[in-house]
């Protein structure tokens, strides 16, 4: 990575407008309307003349269609905005991504065949974005130590930049985080509108990081998302210093799920070619790296939602994994996940050598 510059002709000839999801529902719970929070949402998607709905109980009800593909297409084109419950207020830590979780909502408007939302979150996969916002992050306090950096990550049941158009709440995080002085902000996202983002006084507290593919992957198991291209062009602006225009933001990128595809090697490399045109520049860069992994509930969840699905989930070319708790997971074999995670470390410190790779699982 060299000097930044502003221009990247090659890129700039492939930038388009932003991936907005414009949900044909937006469902008012009482409660949220009665918060300040729940109001600037309710402007926020009058301003976009999205149609609004306010619900006579503090109950979200008829979501289901006749099967579970009608109730997952419903949902997927519903917003709702509603309180966050008092278990949100009582944080999980979430290792190794971050010390601690929280949520500012739950369910993506995306529909990537994949998605590790299935079997986590229970119900109808609307999306729900909660009103009580300030008092979310005001809670966090509670869980930071003195003199220790304390790190939290927002997006473990939902795509933060995806609805953000619709809700400003991640800019409201950002800035929360950039008067903290030991507390550090992570989101990940597969959509593309960062520009509101770039002024933001963050004070260097925030990592933006997007989740990228191989293009068989993305190409074929991500619907409704942002182009990877898409995606690095915003992961540029965001890593940018703001003496060249963009955010001066800590920067990362997630490459999940990797997937031992088709001459995968090649794919990726071709991956790894497209970063390096992006970040032709020194900044804070970060890797995680995932491998594809399902639970048998997961699997139920998806072939119901996607039943022509390519996905590859078949137990019988996997190792079972069980968590400490009991619970079943179904990952690559030893063999295949020693390769892959030689090809993706040798590569990123050969190509990124300033970067760091946070983990491997």
């Amino acid at each position: 990575m060299s000097n930044p510059t502003v221009d990247k002709p090659k890129l700039e000839s492939q930038a388009r407008e932003p991936r907005l999801w414009m949900p044909e529902r937006v469902l008012f719970t009482p409660a949220a309307l009665d918060e300040p929070w729940g109001q600037q949402i309710l402007s926020r998607v009058q301003s976009l003349n999205l149609p609004v709905e306010e619900l006579p109980r503090n109950r979200l009800t008829g979501l289901r269609g006749e099967d579970e593909r009608e109730t997952y297409n419903k949902s997927k084109r519903t917003l709702a905005v509603v309180t966050a419950p008092p278990s949100a207020f009582k944080l999980s830590p979430i290792p190794p991504s971050a010390d601690w979780q929280f949520h500012i909502a739950e369910g993506c408007p995306a529909h990537c065949q994949y998605c590790y939302l299935a079997g986590s979150l229970s119900g109808p996969p609307v999306i729900r974005v909660f009103a009580n916002l300030p008092q979310i992050l005001d809670n966090l306090a509670a869980y930071e130590q003195a003199g220790k950096a304390t790190s939290y990550e927002v997006s473990c049941y939902t795509d933060p930049l995806g609805i953000e158009h619709l809700t400003g709440s991640l800019a409201t995080c950002i800035r929360h985080f950039g008067t903290r002085e030991n507390a550090n902000l992570r989101w990940v996202s597969k959509f593309d509108g960062v520009d509101e983002l770039l002024d933001l006084p963050h004070n260097g507290h925030t990592r933006c990081r997007f989740s990228i593919n191989a293009a068989p992957v993305s190409g074929r198991f991500e619907g409704g998302t942002a182009s990877v291209t898409s995606r690095l062009q915003a992961l540029r602006k965001l890593a940018l210093p703001r003496s060249k225009g963009g955010g001066g933001y800590p920067v990362g990128l997630v490459i999940a799920p990797i997937m031992p595809v088709d001459d995968w090697m090649t794919h990726y490399d071709r991956l790894f070619d497209q970063i390096n045109e992006a970040l032709d520049f020194d900044c804070n860069l970060t890797f995680e790296l995932i491998s594809h992994r399902f639970t048998p509930g997961s699997k139920e969840v998806l072939q119901t939602w996607y039943p022509q699905t390519k996905l590859d989930m078949d137990e019988a070319k996997r190792s079972v994994k069980r968590n400490k708790f009991g619970g079943t997971k179904y990952v690559y074999e030893a063999d295949t996940m020693k390769r892959l995670r030689r090809f993706f470390e040798d590569e990123i410190t050969r190509r990124f050598p300033q970067g760091r790779i946070l983990y491997w699982t």
